[in-house]
Order: C-alpha cells, then sequence, then structure tokens
C-alpha cells in the first residue's frame, strides 16, 4: 500500500511538473523574463527528482536479503541525496546565469503572460506540496518529504520571480529588477537543497537518533518487567529508521532463559512503541546494587 501510494504522488507531480516547466519556459520567452526562465529550470529538476522517487521506491521497500541484512533502507536515503544535490547544482547554474546578466540592461521588459504563469504555478506548487508531505509523514519516507520541500521550495521560488514581473510591468525602467529576481530565487533553492541534504548525510554518516529519541528508548526499556535499568543506547539510521543497541540490567539471579526473555521483550517493546525502531539489539546484565558505605 505504502508503495502504490508513494508513486503515485511521484507520478501526479512528474505531469504536473512537465507542464509546469515547459508553460514557465513558454511564458519566459514569450513574455522576456529571465526569473520565470529560471523557475521553469527549477520546476524541471522537480520531474527529474519525482522520477528517481518512483524508480527508487521499488528498491529501497525490499525485504532483507543475505547481502543486506538490515534491508535496503539506505537506498531511499541516497535517493534524498540525489533530490538535494540536483536542487543545489540546478540553484548554482541558475544563479551564475542570473548574475552575468546583471551587467547588461534588459533589452524588453517581461510582459503580462510570464507573471500569470508564476502565479498558477505558486498555487500548484503549494498544493503539491502539502498532498506530498503528508503521505511522506503518512508512509514514514524521507525521500517523499524531500521531494515535497521540493516542489515548496518551486512555489517559493515563484514569489520572487512574480514580484520581479510585476514591478517590471509597472515601470518598465525598472526591468533589471526581473534579473535581481532570477538571482533571489536561485537563493532560496539554495536554502531548500541544504534543508534536504542535511538529513540525509546524517544518516548516511551513522548519526545518532536526537536525544529525546534516545531518552524514549530508555523509557520503554524500563516498562517491560524485569528490567532493572538500562543504558549504553547507541542508534544509528537504516534508511529512515532506527538501529538501535542497549544494554539492560536484571537480577543477577535469573537463569539464562529468563534473561533472555527480557531481552526479547524489550525488542519487541521497541519496535512496537519505539520512535521509528527498526530492528534492536539487547545486552542483558547483572544488575549493580548501589555501593554501601
Amino acid at each position: 500500500m505504502a508503495i502504490s501510494k508513494v508513486r503515485r504522488v511521484g507520478w501526479v507531480g512528474l505531469v504536473c511538473n512537465l507542464v509546469l516547466a515547459a508553460a514557465k519556459a513558454a511564458a519566459g520567452i514569450i513574455g522576456h523574463s529571465q526569473a520565470v526562465l529560471a523557475d521553469a529550470l527549477h520546476s524541471l529538476t522537480d520531474a527529474v527528482t519525482d522520477i528517481a522517487v518512483i524508480l527508487g521506491v521499488r528498491f529501497w521497500t525490499a525485504p532483507a536479503d543475505e547481502d543486506h541484512p538490515h534491508g535496503h533502507g539506505r537506498v531511499e536515503t541516497l535517493v534524498t541525496v540525489f533530490i538535494g544535490l540536483a536542487v543545489g547544482a540546478v540553484a548554482v547554474g541558475m544563479g551564475v546565469e542570473a548574475i552575468r546578466g546583471l551587467k547588461h540592461e534588459p533589452e524588453v521588459a517581461p510582459a503580462g503572460i510570464a507573471l500569470i504563469v508564476s502565479l498558477i504555478s505558486m498555487v500548484v506548487k503549494e498544493a503539491l506540496y502539502r498532498w506530498t508531505a503528508r503521505v511522506g509523514r503518512e508512509v514514514g519516507s524521507p525521500a517523499l518529504e524531500a521531494n515535497a520541500w521540493h516542489h515548496r521550495s518551486d512555489a517559493i521560488s515563484s514569489i520572487p520571480a512574480a514580484i520581479a514581473v510585476a514591478v517590471s510591468i509597472i515601470d518598465p525602467e525598472w526591468a533589471v529588477v526581473d534579473r535581481v529576481g532570477a538571482v533571489v530565487v536561485c537563493l532560496l533553492i539554495l536554502q531548500a537543497s541544504w534543508r534536504i541534504l542535511r538529513p540525509a548525510v546524517d544518516q548516511l554518516i551513522d548519526a545518532g537518533a536526537p536525544e529525546a529519541e534516545q531518552r524514549r528508548i530508555e523509557e520503554l526499556a524500563l516498562d517491560v518487567d524485569g528490567v532493572e535499568a538500562a543504558h549504553a543506547v547507541r542508534t544509528r539510521y537504516v534508511g529512515s529508521k532506527l538501529a538501535v543497541d542497549l544494554h539492560v540490567e536484571v537480577d543477577g539471579g535469573l537463569s539464562v532463559g529468563d534473561g533472555h526473555a527480557i531481552a526479547v521483550a524489550v525488542r519487541e517493546k521497541l519496535i512496537a512503541e519505539g520512535p521509528n525502531v527498526a530492528d534492536a539489539v539487547v545486552q542483558i546484565e547483572p544488575h549493580r546494587l548501589p555501593a554501601r558505605d
């Protein structure tokens, strides 16, 4: 079910982005707006990342096998990194062209069609962001949530583009504002790229879960009958989910079988109730009583 949802969102996003990219490119050329042309390239990269999500979901949802005992979750992380890099690369390229354009006065002021297409783009891409983000949260997919932010960055980038075109239409002598708007669009896209990349890179370098989630893991372990203490919690991401290692202390007089049963109970509780826990390795230790004076 999750795979079908991700693919459906991806296909709808792909069609919308291709249509918007074509419309913006045509409006940018006909309407003589470099800002809207820059926005068209942004929509085109949205389409590319939609394709990455559509193709990638088949791989990152594949079950664990002998070669990948922890599953294929890192494929989703790699797709997220690709999305972030694609967004950043396009922003840099567009920014360089926009800055070069500042050296020359525009020959023709932007036309109204460029403004109309920018306004339509804002509405469509914001709606697409909200839907994609909601589905991403429902299925727990960082790649889909990253793609949602790519949609929103496109919606946001249309704002300065629309303002720049509107100013140029009101007063043609200010047509250079269109070039400035293109630079602002690029800066906003770069910010979106960083927002997408940072958590994905953290996952690739085995960053641990936030402190609040680690405390939650300890609390859940302590809720299991027979657990006297929990410590040495270590976490790392496997895709969007957490792999957990921790030590729990139990009565030193318990049998090996009873200690193992407690470890199994802790593992099952963490997977069932933990903060997005995929698996847990629980080490049993004898409970250490406080030293007496």
